[in-house]
């Protein structure tokens, strides 16, 4: 089985899940992602984010390919790049670390370590780039697949609370841990990543 890890990019977008290329939730505010949805325009500001971020910080995600099949991805930039983020009650995220916004490896492909792999390709990248830890908003009463992971995974990955709160904790993770991290992480790991499966509704935090 090969795979690889790719830089994300406007030419491999379109190897994300149909629901995540024109999803905006993360990289646009809340009442701009709204106007953008219904004007049917969120495909085209997802592209001019990444570019823009591309442009002005690097690269801002990794798409996975197992035999050059395109079975998952994640998304992840300082928070400065991320307008949804200001929107969260447990805001701002810290300022040595960046934000992981989404993630996810499809399903028959989950359990295999891709999501490990993915992570710490990240990590490595970040550490080049001096980042010490990666942030990221929880879902604490998570029923249902949607762009904010639950708390309850991420914690089970190794984030620790940071900012406790009833509806969206902001949780984080040293980085230089996940480069030591073994196989018993991967099942909760896969649970996390297998957690986004549909674009979720805009709406009101």
């Amino acid at each position: 089985m090969g795979r690889r890890l790719v830089p994300l990019t406007l030419d491999n977008l379109q190897d994300l899940p149909q629901r995540c290329r024109s999803c905006v939730f993360w990289e646009l505010d809340p009442v701009s992602g709204e106007a953008a949805v219904k004007a049917g325009t969120s495909a085209l500001e997802k592209e001019s984010w990444i570019s823009a971020v591309l442009l002005d910080w690097g690269s801002c995600g990794r798409v996975v390919y197992v035999d050059d099949v395109p079975v998952g991805f994640v998304l992840y930039a300082p928070p400065a790049y991320v307008p949804r983020s200001a929107a969260f009650p447990t805001s701002p995220v810290a300022p040595d670390a960046v934000q992981l916004m989404t993630a996810f490896v499809i399903p028959g492909y989950q359990g295999q370590g891709l999501g490990r792999v993915m992570v710490q390709t990240v990590a490595k990248d970040l550490l080049r780039r001096g980042f010490k830890a990666i942030e990221a908003f929880g879902d604490a009463r998570w029923k249902e697949p949607a762009c904010v992971l639950p708390a309850e995974h991420l914690l089970a990955v190794g984030f620790k609370t940071v900012r406790p709160h009833p509806r969206h904790p902001r949780l984080r993770l040293d980085l230089r841990s996940t480069l030591s991290w073994k196989e018993d992480v991967e099942m909760a790991l896969d649970r996390l990543l297998g957690a986004v499966q549909k674009e979720p509704a805009l709406r009101p935090l």
